[in-house]
């Protein structure tokens, strides 16, 4: 248990040293993406209005197969740059909330790019 814990503990910490140098404005919003064991959820935010403009899970309907792997976030990640165009928002910035860049968060990032979204 102390080992979960630990890792929860620096996961937070990376998190809030991470969201202490992105912010995400009404031009430029942040693209935030949690991953727990089993999902992936990202969301598109203005933090200058505290509104989340577009969001996306695994959850939906259409997207129930994928289930959080690294094939099926690509598929997330194409459909959240799609509501994105739709919005006519070109660029986010990205928060990675506290996770490390590589499987999951990575994929899904660069599938969004692929989409045409700047990163």
């Amino acid at each position: 248990m102390k080992k979960t814990e630990e890792k929860a503990r620096k996961r937070q910490k990376r998190k809030l040293r991470i969201r202490g140098k992105v912010v995400g404005t009404a031009e430029r919003p942040r693209l935030s993406i949690f991953r727990s064991n089993r999902h992936v959820y990202a969301q598109v935010i203005d933090d200058g209005k505290g509104h989340t403009l577009v969001s996306v899970s695994d959850l939906e309907k259409d997207l129930r197969d994928t289930q959080g792997t690294v094939e099926g976030v690509k598929k997330l990640g194409m459909l959240l740059a799609n509501r994105l165009k739709d919005r006519k928002i070109e660029a986010v910035v990205f928060d990675r909330n506290g996770f490390k860049y590589h499987g999951v968060v990575k994929s899904f990032a660069d599938s969004v790019r692929e989409a045409g979204i700047r990163i």
